[in-house]
């Protein structure tokens, strides 16, 4: 879908495409780290030879941490000039994933996207999240650019219906989160030792967040004495032990805030070291059962085959709860202690008979993240001549490539979801 102003110019195949991937990264969110790790497998997987060039927030942490780029870009705080320059010599441009179209960071990265543009760069939104979207100036450059963009795909339903209220006149396509593909590492006793977490009991993995853009409607105490009540209720309802895992650094403050309110904040640890999404998905298979709001935290939960409860505080983890088949909570409030802790006693006796529909659905979601894979794959073809790797890495190998998409054009990947 281009228009006269972005003709896209052809790519010359004796010389390596060069494919540029844009989002919240540079290790600010270890959501945002594990969506780079698995768009930068499937670019690599499925074009060798191109040359993968990440835009980062953190050039210096995405080069350290991310072994599978050629070049780091630094896009805050540079040059325009320097940033021109980069985009003009790329071939195909990936915006996201990641939720990175909201309120006051939408206009930032579609800026980069339309100079893309304009310079005839291809341009893919890669399973992005959209929403809340209400300031007029991030709604009309959400409104302009995606319309040009060779492909747009959200990872949920939630994201289209944001992107038709703003009033994107597009086909759009539903698939699923890029980190539903990463891989485990290790996360040894050694390493759960050294956080002070035991070995030789039960686990419970909980996650908090912070009230802010993304999370409007939470007010800290409520939801701090709410989740410390449902620690309690676990450690003695499972004889367990609680184990917080924050996904950013603002995490740490409400974890400690929650063990405040708890009545036996001994039963409870908060990770304290650094590590890699995949070694936190390790962690996951050591535990018992996760509750949680970050929607990474519930991803890996659901990858390492837990009993998950999700707290909804956006659209994003409404969608997910649903998609698991997880309990309809309406939110994170104090006067719903009761039945949050009733669904968190359920939830436990209902697992074993529950636990292949949810490995199932866990299946499916996988399957449709390999789809944006799959979609942006056939992008790269037509960036490379054609000539490009038949396979995708799908965390466990590489994989024969469909030579064509699953569905018809007519029926959007959501529709089966």
């Amino acid at each position: 879908m281009t228009t006269a102003a972005n003709q896209l110019r052809p790519f010359a195949g004796a010389r390596a495409p060069r494919v540029g991937v844009l989002g919240s990264y540079g290790g600010f969110n270890l959501g945002d780290e594990s969506i780079l790790t698995c768009v930068l497998g499937c670019l690599r997987a499925r074009l060798p030879r191109a040359r993968l060039v990440v835009f980062s927030r953190n050039a210096e942490h995405t080069r350290d941490h991310h072994q599978a780029t050629d070049e780091v870009v630094d896009w805050e705080g540079v040059t325009q000039d320097r940033l021109l320059d980069v985009l003009s010599g790329l071939d195909l441009l990936v915006l996201g994933g990641g939720g990175i179209l909201y309120d006051g960071e939408a206009r930032r990265y579609l800026r980069l996207i339309r100079a893309a543009q304009s310079r005839g760069v291809r341009t893919f939104a890669y399973a992005v999240g959209a929403g809340p979207l209400r300031e007029t100036e991030d709604r009309e450059a959400v409104r302009t650019v995606l319309p040009e963009m060779d492909e747009v795909v959200v990872r949920d339903e939630e994201s289209r219906l944001v992107l038709e209220e703003v009033g994107v006149e597009r086909e759009v396509s539903v698939t699923a989160d890029p980190a539903l593909l990463l891989s485990a590492e290790p996360f040894t006793h050694r390493m759960m030792r050294h956080e002070g977490v035991p070995t030789d009991t039960r686990l419970v993995g909980m996650s908090v967040r912070e009230p802010g853009r993304a999370a409007e409607k939470l007010d800290e105490g409520d939801y701090h004495a709410l989740l410390a009540d449902v620690a309690d209720f676990l450690i003695r309802r499972l004889d367990a032990h609680v184990v917080f895992m924050p996904m950013e650094r603002h995490d740490v403050r409400h974890a400690h805030a929650v063990l405040s309110h708890m009545t036996q904040p001994d039963q409870g640890r908060i990770l304290n070291g650094t590590y890699t999404p995949g070694q936190l998905l390790g962690l996951m298979r050591h535990l018992d059962l996760a509750v949680g709001m970050r929607l990474h935290f519930l991803i890996f939960a659901a990858l390492a085959g837990l009993p998950v409860l999700p707290l909804p505080y956006s659209g994003k983890v409404f969608d997910f709860a649903r998609r698991m088949g997880a309990p309809a909570l309406v939110g994170v409030a104090r006067e719903q202690a009761g039945l949050l802790l009733a669904e968190v006693d359920r939830l436990w006796d209902e697992y074993p008979q529950r636990r292949e529909e949810l490995r199932s659905r866990v299946r499916d979601l996988r399957e449709l993240a390999r789809e944006t894979c799959e979609r942006c794959g056939l992008l790269l073809d037509a960036v490379d001549g054609g000539v490009g790797a038949a396979a995708v890495d799908d965390g466990a190998g590489l994989r024969p490539q469909r030579s064509a998409l699953r569905r018809s054009s007519d029926e959007g990947p959501g529709d089966a979801a």
